[in-house]
Parts: C-alpha cells; structure tokens; sequence
C-alpha cells in the first residue's frame, strides 16, 4: 500500500522544493499509508539552491529512505569533477553549472580550484545514485530520462539519463514485449511546453520546467488510484 511521491526536475529551486515537501507531509499524513518520495534526477543546475537541494534530497535518503535517480545534469557535474578539460567543464558551466559552484562557494568560500569548494562527500554521494528504480510488483519504472522500448530493461545508464526519442514519448507505438507489459515510466528530464506534466496510459512526464517559471511537481501513485499531482509555484 506503499504511496508514492516521485518529484521532477528540481534544478536548485530550493524555495519550490520546500513548500512541495511540506504538501507531501500533509498528504501522506491525509491518507495515512506508507510512503516514499523518489527524485527524478536533476537536483542541481540553473536555480541558485542547488548545494541545500543536494542537501535536503540526502538527508530524506538517509533518514526517510527516499529514492533519488541520477540525471543528466548529476553526470555533466561528475564529469566535469572527474576530467580536468575544458569542453565538459564549459559544456556543464554553460548549462547550469555555473550557479551550482556558485551555491557550494557561499557556504564553502571561493577557492582556487572550484573543485574544492564542492563538498567531497556530496560528489561521493551522487557518484552512488542508481539511474533506475523498480517496483516490480507495481509496474512502476523510475527513470530520468526515460527508457528503450526495444530493450528495457537492459538500456545503458546513459540512455536512462539523456534519452529523448520520439521512440519512448510515442509510448502507444512501443513494441509488443512482455518485458513492457503493464508497466507504468515515470520520469523528468525533458520540460513540458505547458508546464502541465503529460500524462500516458504507459508514462508519465513530470518535469514542469520548475526553474524556468513552471511549478515543481510530484506525481502521487495511490494503488489502485488514478494519479495525482502536487504542484508548488
């Protein structure tokens, strides 16, 4: 009967992510079940919380045993740490990077490499974030970026956090396989136009473009419940 809350794309909006954690509390506590927040992926990038975001989504993981999915925004950080060249670290600044160093170098202080001011445990913990999460028995997929009709559930990590092919967001024309039968995707990644999450009778999108205007969004999976949405503005 476990209730699920899975956020989209955060992108360092730290004041949306509050206000909608404070929504799932007096949610869950309304219905009175078990329940597990799941992130998406995206913490970091673009919003200028991105530090308190990887913060909060660590301190619900470790005392709540929430879920959190590595996305795309998570890798371009990693490799930027990883590789000392200038493409990646350009490729990540330009995309958003450069407002997560500046949230670790408010707390942290400058430092003459950028690398050092980034806490190291916070780079050990999201190098451990699995792109994927499963709830078999549900039919639930928890994803970044989405999956490969063609082969889930044996997809690569960097398809899980980059991919968006018409082949997955057409999912009325996804392949007869067993593998997909009765599954439910649930993911981010890629900003609906609206700001509204798009909805599919075998996928879910609720990335609503929360640091470019939009609310954050969670989607909340009731068993044997239609889904809903929780949104702050």
């Amino acid at each position: 009967m476990t209730v699920y809350y899975a956020i989209g794309d955060v992108h360092g909006e730290k004041a949306k992510l509050d206000q909608l954690l404070a929504y799932i509390r007096d949610d869950a506590t309304a219905y009175g079940c078990p329940h597990k927040i799941v992130f998406l992926g995206d913490l970091i990038d673009r919003g200028d919380g991105s530090r308190a975001v990887v913060e909060t989504a660590m301190r619900l993981h470790s005392e709540e045993g929430a879920i959190v999915i590595r996305g795309n925004h998570e890798e371009l950080m990693l490799h930027a740490v990883d590789h000392n060249e200038s493409v990646g670290i350009y490729w990540w600044a330009t995309n958003g990077g450069d407002e997560t160093i500046e949230s670790y170098q408010r707390v942290n202080g400058p430092k003459d490499d950028w690398r050092e001011a980034i806490d190291a445990h916070h780079v050990s913990w999201l190098r451990s974030l699995a792109t994927i999460y499963r709830d078999e028995t549900r039919g639930l997929v928890f994803v970044h970026g989405g999956i490969d009709p063609k082969m889930f559930p044996n997809e690569d990590d960097e398809l899980r956090m980059w991919t968006r092919s018409p082949k997955f967001f057409q999912s009325s024309r996804w392949p007869d396989r067993p593998e997909l039968k009765n599954i439910l995707v649930v993911h981010g990644h890629t900003p609906t136009d609206d700001f509204e999450p798009d909805v599919q009778p075998r996928r879910i999108n609720v990335d609503t473009g929360a640091c470019f205007g939009g609310p954050l969004t969670s989607v909340v999976l009731t068993p044997n419940e239609k889904p809903r949405f929780l949104r702050a503005r």
